[in-house]
This record gives C-alpha cells, structure tokens and sequence, in this order.
C-alpha cells in the first residue's frame, strides 16, 4: 500500500505564514502538488533493520530558482529520534551542492533510507523534517518549519519532530523478530538408561575330563568378589539379578563325551554355587553348552600363542567341532601350546550374575540439581534431567560442561537460546568440538540469524537442516523460500503471514492453544478486517499471558483495535 501526501496546501499556508519567505509564496501559487509516496506505509522490520523507499514528484515549474529545501526523514518515537540522511533540493540559481531542481523540467526523486532497530522504535512514526530557505528576505539561513502548518519554528521551539513533521508511516510490523530460532537448533543426545545391566562372572574349574568340584575350585578371589556382589546387591532395592551356572568342557575329545561332561558340571557347579550363596535366598539356573569354542577363540585371540591367527582362521573355515579339533591337533606344536595355556581354563562351570539396577527417577534427579546437589550425578544423567525438565536444564548443563563434553556445551547453548539471549549461546557453541560437527553447524546458523548477522548464519547454513535453512531465509525477509519448507507450527504462521498468506498462517497454528498463537490469531484477524474476532483472540492470548497486553498496545498489526 501507498500513502499520498500533497505539500500544496502546507506549502500554501507557510506562504501566509512565511513573512520574507518570497521563494515559497510563489511555490504555493503553482495549483499542482509535490506528491510523496512512502513504501511500506506501514514499515517493517526486516533483519535488524528498518527500511523504506521515498518517491517525490515534483512537477514542472514548480520549485522556485532561488528556493533551497531540506528534508530529513526521521523515525520518531517515545524518548527518541532517529534521523537519515538529508536531502538538499535548490533551485537554478542556488549555488550548492544538493540536488538541482530546474524550473521547467519535472522531477522525480527517490530515496532507500534504513535505521537499525531498537525495540523503542516498535511504536514510531516515519516523518520528514523541512527546513527552508531563500536567497533573500528572513529565511536567509535554513528555518525550520511546521510540515503540518507552515508555521514557522523558532530554534527554542517546544513542538517535538513528531509534531512538525511530516508523518508518512505510522508503525513499525515487528513480525520477524518473533521468529523463534531456538525451536530448530539442535540437541546433542545423550546415552542414558534408567536401567543398566552389570553382568560378573566366575569361573568353577575342573580338572580334565572330571566334573567334581575341588575345595580350591570355590574358594577363589573371583568367586568371592561374585558372592560380595550379590550381597550387595540384594541389599539394595534398586538391583533385580538373576544367576546362572553354565557347564562347558573344553573342545577336545569327543563331542558327545564333552556334551555329557558339561551337563555334569552345570550340575555340580549348580550345587556348589547354592551353598555358596545359601544366605541370599535367590532361585539359580543350569545349563549345559557343550564344547566352549567361543571361550576358545577369544582365549586365543587373547593369547600369546604363536601362530594364534593360523587357529583362528581353522576356527573360520571350519564349522564342524571334529574338524576343528583334527586340524588344530595337526598342528603339533602349538597344540601342545593350547593343551597348557587355553584348554585348560575352559573346562569349568561358569557362574553368571546378571544385575539390573535401575537408577535415580527423574523426579529424584531434579531434586538433587535443585538442592545444589548436581555433581550427585554422572554425565548422562545430567544430560537426560536437562533434556526433560526445563526448570533444573541450566543448572543440570553448567555441572555438565565442567567434564568438557561437547553435548554439554551445545546443549547448555540451546538453554540461553530459548531464554532468548543467543550472545551466550554462540559463547558455549565456541567452547564444543568437532563430536557434535552436525549439531553446531546448524545451531550456528539459527544463532547467528537470531543475532542478525545473517552473513555468518548464510555460511553455517548451507550444510544446515532444512528447517534451519528455511529461517536463515526468513531472517532475510525472503518469506516465499521460507514457505516452501515451513509447513506448519508458529515460526511457519509468522512466515506465511509476512508472505501475505493469511489462510496458510492460520492453518499452520490450528492445533495450537498457546497464548503466542491466540495473538497471532488476532494479527491475522486484524488483517482480514475481522475486528471483532481479533478482540476475542487477543482477550484470549492475555488471559494466557498478561505480558502480551502490553505488546498489543504498541502493536501496529493491532492498529484497527485501538
């Protein structure tokens, strides 16, 4: 939209008013008009910058040859002005430097001016700030005028800019800074388990071809440690174990013998093992697993047996046990070698104790980071609690970064980021490495356009989300691109409203209740000429939230409920 000012009748009133002024009093005889057309009538912000486009056209025959006329656009606001640059119009027979105006050609003159935005300029109006002055009579050096009435202004004058000037744009549409970049960065994820297994084991060895339990047999440093363990563990009610005695024999001799001898020692080992735990009172079980070619190859593998990789490939090219055996023996001398250093340790019971220990409940997490216990906990719990309770995430994330992982540091970034404060995110995205590459690349961009630097954002975002990318474009103001990808949710709403799809914008936030979406709602009311239904949305969005009360009073997007 455009808005036309015609100066004929301002320009008229100073010739009344102007008392030496004789330039202007036959400027103001010429019937036509300077029209001035301001773009956006209603400005916009757009990446940390507010801009417009002036257009004046000035007629033929109009501006007197001795006339000079300054003009100083300017946003006026609560407390402030900010001005741009001035324009300098003179006549033929000015000698100056601004921009010549001939008598008899018309004249058409444009002008991009931009300020950066500060939050006191959401409820400002764009003016023109006039000063004349004539090559004789009292307007000799450069008066200040009221644009509004030709009245001249004394240099003491008590009227403010936005009341002498000339008001072109009213408001400024503050949309795009309610993008919410944080909602695409990118938590790093942690690994987490309420429930983890510790499995312990020990071993029951026998003597060859024998499935009798020795006396040493049970009363080694590993069955002891095993029995402490599940002492400890069924003192604690946060521990389920379940134990297991498995009978193996070592794979030589014949496999059937051997399939017989494990079960035996499962048996006997079973036996051993319950009047070793008699006081725990737990239910053990027995199997047999014949021939223990896992325990072999490992064994091997962890051996300092010479030729161990020719057995180990035996070990792949054959599947059969009797096979196995007979190319193994084969090999005289390391068989020799295998017969003291691996078989040997293979013939056993082993006895597996399998414990499930469930950890601090989310609730009892969040009380330990509330209590100022947080070093209470490991990392991944601290990275969890963070990520499922937004009340303890900061303080959860700073016990976190003091072990320097990078998920800490990214994650504690989105903290700050949500909190609106994306400075100190970028300080902890600067303090993460190279493990979380993904996480930072894309974060970087959507803080860096929250920021407004969108040149940095442009360079992280090309191997960024799409989503990320689609709000680097956005911070850009290219809403159509933005559109494209954006399909539902708030930021895709703003995005189609700026891009002047109304009903898109609706639909993206259909489902949403929140006291941020009845606001938006009522934008978008106001901007189907829906008075009543903006109300009802906005009485909605404050019952929600009282602060937007106070937003929607500076709101030009509200204008028509004022």
């Amino acid at each position: 939209m455009k808005n036309l000012f015609k100066l004929t009748l301002v320009l008229a009133a100073a010739a009344l008013t102007l008392t030496g002024c004789d330039c202007f009093k036959k400027m103001a005889k010429n019937p036509s008009a300077i029209t001035v057309t301001c773009t956006p009538d209603v400005l916009v912000l757009n990446n940390g910058k507010v801009v417009a486009d002036i257009t004046a056209e000035v007629p033929a025959k109009y501006f007197n040859k001795t006339a000079s006329l300054k003009v100083t656009p300017a946003l006026v606001y609560a407390g402030g002005v900010t001005k741009g640059n001035t324009l300098l119009l003179q006549g033929e027979k000015v000698a100056d430097n601004g921009m010549l105006v001939k008598n008899g050609e018309a004249l058409s003159i444009k002008r991009h001016i931009e300020f950066a935005y500060k939050p006191e300029m959401q409820l400002s109006n764009l003016v023109l700030i006039v000063e004349v002055k004539c090559k004789s009579g009292k307007c000799k050096e450069f008066t200040l005028i009221n644009a509004n009435t030709g009245e001249v202004l004394a240099a003491d004058t008590k009227l403010t800019p936005a009341e002498y000037g000339l008001t072109i744009a009213k408001g400024i549409n503050t949309l795009q800074a309610e993008l919410d970049f944080s909602e695409a960065m990118q938590s790093a994820a942690n690994n987490y388990k309420r429930v983890t297994t510790v499995v312990t084991k020990a071993d029951i060895v026998y003597k060859i071809n024998s499935s009798r339990v020795a006396k040493k047999a049970v009363e080694t440093e590993e069955l002891k440690s095993l029995k402490a363990g599940v002492e400890a563990n069924k003192a604690n009610d946060r521990v389920a174990q379940s134990l297991y005695v498995n009978g193996y024999a070592s794979p030589d001799g014949p496999e059937k013998f051997n399939d017989k001898l494990s079960e035996k020692r499962s048996n006997t080992g079973l036996k051993a093992v319950e009047k070793l735990l008699a006081d725990a009172g737990l239910n053990i079980d027995a199997a047999a697993y014949g021939e223990d070619w896992e325990g072999f190859q490992a064994a091997v593998a962890a051996s300092n047996i010479a030729d161990k990789d020719l057995i180990l490939q035996v070990l792949k090219m054959y599947s059969s046990s009797a096979e196995r055996e007979k190319e193994i023996k084969n090999m005289s001398t390391v068989f020799k070698s295998l017969k003291t250093d691996v078989l040997p340790q293979l013939r056993r019971a082993q006895v597996v104790n399998s414990a499930d220990v469930t950890g601090w409940s989310d609730e009892e997490m969040a009380a330990f980071v509330k209590e100022g216990k947080a070093s209470t906990l490991k990392l991944e719990e601290l990275l969890h609690i963070a990520s499922v309770c937004d009340c303890v995430a900061e303080a959860a994330l700073v016990e976190a970064t003091k072990s320097g992982d990078a998920r800490a540091w990214n994650n504690l970034a989105l903290v700050y980021a949500k909190a609106g404060n994306y400075a100190k995110a970028v300080e902890c995205l600067n303090k993460a490495d190279k493990s979380v590459a993904a996480e930072l690349n894309n974060n970087y961009a959507l803080a860096y356009a929250a920021e407004g630097d969108v040149a940095k954002a442009e360079g992280y975002a090309a191997n960024a989300s799409a989503e990320a990318k689609a709000l680097v474009a956005a911070a850009k103001g290219d809403y159509a691109a933005a559109a494209q990808t954006l399909k539902s949710g708030y930021n895709a709403a703003i995005v189609n409203l700026q891009n002047g799809n109304l009903a898109a914008a609706k639909q993206c936030i259909a489902s949403d209740m929140s006291a941020k979406a009845d606001y938006l709602r009522a934008v978008i009311a106001c901007k189907e000429g829906d008075v009543k239904g903006a109300k009802a949305q906005l009485n909605s969005a404050i019952s929600k939230d009282a602060s937007l009360k106070e937003k929607a009073a500076k709101d030009v997007n509200l204008a028509s409920l004022k």
